[in-house]
């Protein structure tokens, strides 16, 4: 039983290089949040502030996103934040991943390159499936490099 429920458990990430700064692309994540709609439209529609203050550990903000081509919703808590090291991990609580997911928790890191300009965007994903059928996460890791692509372009775009 327990070999079961430890092969629906798993961690998927990946890197992807950007230009911008690692204060930048975190301060987007974490206190701008809101302007992520505009910076990156063709993936996120919508932010909305629930819970707290914008940007603090255990705000909840629910996100109106296009993935997979279709109109989806998730709304997320920040479980901690590392301004040291440019870090922020999130805890999903309902919407579309959920269908699929009993936990979804998601760490960005944004750390500089060494000895150039930029930064690498970390994406670290933790969760568990509903059940074998459940395909892991892969798109959605495509969907986060895709969303920090497009706000590294805009971040550009405003120096």
């Amino acid at each position: 039983m327990a070999e079961e429920a430890s092969s629906l458990v798993g961690i998927i990430e990946t890197t992807v290089e950007i230009k911008s700064s690692p204060e930048k692309l975190h301060d987007m994540f974490v206190g701008k949040k809101h302007h992520i709609p505009s910076a990156s439209p063709s993936f996120v529609h919508g932010c909305e502030l629930h819970e707290g203050e914008m940007g603090q550990v255990g705000s909840v903000v629910t996100w109106n996103y296009f993935h997979d081509g279709e109109a989806r919703v998730m709304k997320e808590r920040i479980e901690s934040i590392d301004p040291e090291n440019n870090s922020v991990t999130y805890r999903v609580l309902e919407g579309d991943v959920m269908n699929e997911y009993k936990s979804f928790v998601i760490t960005l890191q944004v750390t500089p390159k060494e000895g150039e300009p930029g930064s690498v965007v970390h994406w670290h994903f933790e969760y568990e499936k509903i059940n074998e059928e459940v395909a892991h996460p892969e798109t959605l890791l495509q969907f986060a490099v895709e969303v920090s692509k497009e706000l590294d372009a805009h971040l550009c775009s405003e120096e």
